[in-house]
């Protein structure tokens, strides 16, 4: 349907370039155009609400309209609206993030440095993997592994890491000593009779002979998401990461956790790799950081890299890298903030107390003719779609079955997020008992209407 003549749909089709939208269809729907927030909904300007079962982009944990977070920034604002941490400069609140952040940490971790995103943040990982080996005279140990269906972010770097085709179909990536190995879905990619820990062996067996192949000498890092949120909410076989950090101890190989999404209490731990016993060289923190209120992410590296980097200081007689907005205070006291609520609130407990009711609800949907698989752990969760569930053979993604599912879920009034034809769920981490059911009962109509146009279209 058009959009009306001078409407904000109509005014953004003409001046705004959307990310993830298909440009040419976008242009002649229009968006769905939003204009508040209050807890775990949004209204449209209209009025509708909708609940936001994907906390926006997996971000925003307290939800829309948290008053002391909307305090914070505006505290922050009138009181140093802008300062840098160039030259051994600093914002007084951008240390005081930084020390939270690091007693935090799930290891032991010696500093951090800020950006704007997790795919800045996980740039800056790519280039101190460099200059870290660099500093070590290993001018050859510069290759970096990452996953099939991983998601690291969309920058030269990180979107060289994420292995999802669109992000890197005709921009030319993956650029140069970026890999890429085996995708830890059991779901999809086990064999026939193989459990799970077998499963997560050969995982760690196809790393080790690609690192063999490519030469121990030459390979750095490994980076992964502790469950991997963009690629379909996998979440990782038992004894996976167990056996897949052996395999880099063993050549000497960098862990690079990027918790972008699983940080501060999406899996029921502070962090994804306290849910499931990983040791990261490096973590990568964003979005619910500041619940996405404003952007801001953090690298955390342990103490050789920082030694490393200091090494490289003194050669150089500068570190040269780093952002304008690098730690910028607003964000920094947001963030602050941010941290306070959830250790105030016992967001963790109520994440563990709740969550429960969240993946019953999601496991529900298993015996729905067109529902393959139902995964999630803690407060992020998926369906996937499937075509027949005795083979597990998947729609063609040219029907856009979990797009079409997506729609009615929004007319419906909830929103949540297709990733082809899986379904992801990411509530923000104060909803309510009461508010997961509503949103299985939203969902549920909107499954049980894509069932019967799939019927009727002769799809399934």
């Amino acid at each position: 349907m058009p959009c009306p003549p001078n409407s904000t749909a109509a005014r953004d089709a003409a001046f705004h370039a959307h990310p993830y939208t298909n440009h040419d269809s976008h242009g002649k729907t229009g968006p769905l155009v939003i204009t508040r927030g209050e807890g775990i909904r949004v209204f449209d300007e209209d009025g509708k609400d909708y609940i936001e079962a994907m906390s926006g982009l997996w971000c925003t944990a307290l939800g829309w309209s948290e008053e002391r977070l909307v305090k914070a920034a505006a505290t922050e604002m009138a009181r140093l609206p802008f300062y840098h941490s160039f030259s051994g400069r600093v914002p007084d609140i951008t240390v005081d993030l930084a020390e939270k952040l690091i007693s935090l940490a799930p290891v032991p971790m010696s500093k951090v440095l800020f950006a704007n995103s997790g795919s800045e943040s996980n740039d800056t990982a790519i280039k101190l993997i460099w200059y870290f080996n660099n500093a070590l005279e290993r001018p050859e140990k510069k290759k970096i592994i990452a996953r099939e269906r991983a998601y690291h972010g969309v920058t030269l770097g990180a979107g060289s890491l994420t292995r999802i085709p669109m992000v890197q179909q005709d921009f030319d990536l993956p650029i140069d000593r970026i890999l890429h190995t085996t995708c830890p879905h059991y779901y999809r990619y086990a064999k026939d009779g193989e459990t799970e820990e077998e499963f997560a062996t050969r995982c760690a067996e196809d790393l080790e002979r690609l690192i063999l192949d490519e030469g121990p000498d030459t390979v750095a890092a490994f980076f992964a998401e502790p469950l991997m949120g963009a690629g379909g909410v996998l979440v990782p076989p038992a004894t996976y990461f167990e056996k897949i950090q052996a395999v880099l101890r063993r050549y000497d190989v960098l862990m690079v956790v990027d918790e972008v999404i699983c940080g501060f209490g999406r899996t029921g731990n502070w962090w994804g790799s306290q849910t499931f016993g990983i040791e990261p060289d490096m973590l990568v923190t964003a979005k619910a950081l500041s619940s996405g209120y404003l952007p801001v992410s953090a690298l955390m590296v342990s103490e050789p890299i920082w030694e490393a980097m200091v090494a490289e200081s003194r050669k150089i007689g500068i570190f040269g890298h780093g952002f304008t907005y690098s730690g910028h205070p607003v964000p920094a006291a947001v963030a602050l903030e941010t941290l306070k609520i959830y250790e105030e609130r016992n967001i963790l407990d109520h994440v563990r107390a709740i969550s429960p009711v969240l993946q019953r609800g999601l496991r529900e949907f298993a015996g729905h003719p067109f529902v393959g698989e139902v995964r999630g752990v803690g407060f992020v969760g998926a369906v996937e779609l499937v075509r027949d569930k005795a083979t597990r053979e998947a729609f063609d993604p040219s029907l856009g079955v979990g797009a079409y599912l997506v729609s009615r879920a929004q007319e419906y009034g909830l929103i949540v997020r297709p990733l082809g034809d899986i379904i992801a769920f990411s509530p923000p981490l104060i909803t309510e008992e009461d508010e997961i059911g509503e949103i299985m009962a939203r969902f549920g109509r909107a499954l049980e209407e894509t069932g019967t146009w799939v019927q009727d279209q002769g799809l399934g």
